[in-house]
């Protein structure tokens, strides 16, 4: 392979892997606020 394309190689594996990193930072700076809101309510019997 030529310098150029390992250069490509490196930057592309960079950004998806930079990217994965950020998104999961995100996650646990601020997780889902929406996580189980698909559950159905089930009133409790008192």
């Amino acid at each position: 392979m030529n310098p150029e394309a390992l250069i490509m190689l490196i930057v592309a594996i960079a950004l998806v892997w930079g990217g994965l990193v950020a998104a999961a930072v995100n996650l646990f700076r601020r997780p889902d606020q929406s996580a189980g809101e698909d559950l159905p309510h089930t009133p409790s019997s008192t």
